[in-house]
């Protein structure tokens, strides 16, 4: 991966690592299919790691703290069953007014603050992902569609 994405990762808004990532998509020979889907993915994503990475609070798909946004990480929760778990952890912290559901030490997680699920949540839903019952499944064929769209950002990073 190229050594700007680490710093992109590490600093930057959701907003510009969105933008980047739009800008190398328009460079790249894609069909219009995938660039109009990678965007609002990496958007809904962003939208909670970006908060987590403020409040130093980054954890992976098992639970396990992270010091840094990477894109490494990014794409980890692009898997959709993890981006899922994510929305439901998020949205579980959310209710409890602590990050629950990880590793990271006690004190640290009882300094969460709210993160606003809103783009994450329209997201979901707009792909059939039942966002009152962790359990229920979603379409197989959104699962596919999406590892379609980690793996076109995945080739950009």
């Amino acid at each position: 991966m190229k050594q700007e994405s680490y710093e992109l990762f590490k600093n930057e808004s959701a907003h510009n690592i969105v933008n980047v990532i739009a800008s190398e998509l328009e460079t790249r020979n894609e069909s219009p299919f995938w660039a109009e889907k990678v965007a609002p993915f990496s958007t809904a994503i962003l939208s909670v790691l970006i908060p987590l990475r403020e409040m130093n609070m980054l954890f992976d798909s098992q639970g396990k703290a992270v010091n840094e946004l990477t894109p490494e990480l990014f794409l980890e929760w692009s898997d959709f069953v993890s981006l899922k778990m994510l929305a439901f952890t998020i949205q579980k912290s959310n209710a409890a007014g602590e990050l629950l559901r990880t590793n990271l030490k006690d004190e640290v997680c009882r300094t969460y603050k709210e993160i606003d699920l809103n783009l994450l949540g329209d997201y979901l839903a707009h792909y059939s992902v039942n966002l009152e019952d962790e359990l229920l499944d979603f379409p197989i064929a959104h699962y596919n569609l999406h590892q379609g769209v980690s793996n076109v950002i995945k080739s950009l990073l």
